[in-house]
């Protein structure tokens, strides 16, 4: 057995960046990302949805871009950043403010996802229309609204992406 496997249980070390902060953790090689952050880190803002992909609930950033976390593995994001809703930064804040003027979210179980993209989307694009807000949310659910707030909002938040300088996030 090595430093980093423990082969005869189907284990290995996955060194990674989380919300800025190195986590080092032995954990079973078929672990999803959404389980390694919510059952080992106690990072529970990613939440469990379809568990297929299909509903975006799980959405984390990995090296800045969209990841559905209940289809990938914990072992295949080794050596990169991760940021979940609870790395948040300015950002962030600022589609979380529009959301709460537009009373964007109800139950809240989709909009961590949705925020996140949101946030990838506006770092490429600040001044995103609308067509790219709907293909940026492409992947995300909401079974409680409608959409129209939730578009209204992220309208809003690109309006303020536009008017402000990016802060950045903490994805190292």
């Amino acid at each position: 057995m090595s430093d980093s496997t423990n082969e005869a249980a189907g284990e290995r070390v996955v060194a990674l960046t989380v919300n800025g902060d190195s986590v080092r953790r032995l954990c079973p090689s078929s672990r999803t990302l959404l389980d390694f952050l919510r059952v080992d880190l106690g990072l529970n803002g990613s939440k469990h949805g379809c568990d297929v992909g299909d509903c975006g609930a799980c959405t984390v950033l990995v090296d800045g871009i969209p990841r559905l976390s209940c289809i990938t593995l914990a072992v295949e994001v080794e050596g990169l950043a991760v940021r979940t809703i609870e790395g948040a930064g300015p950002d962030e804040a600022r589609i979380v403010a529009a959301f709460d003027e537009h009373v964007a979210s109800q139950c809240g179980y989709c909009t961590p996802g949705i925020v996140l993209c949101l946030s990838h989307l506006y770092s490429e694009d600040p001044a995103a229309d609308d067509e790219a807000i709907r293909q940026a949310l492409g992947s995300n659910i909401c079974r409680c609204t409608g959409y129209t707030k939730i578009l209204a909002a992220a309208r809003a938040a690109s309006q303020r992406e536009a008017s402000q300088p990016a802060q950045g996030g903490s994805d190292e």
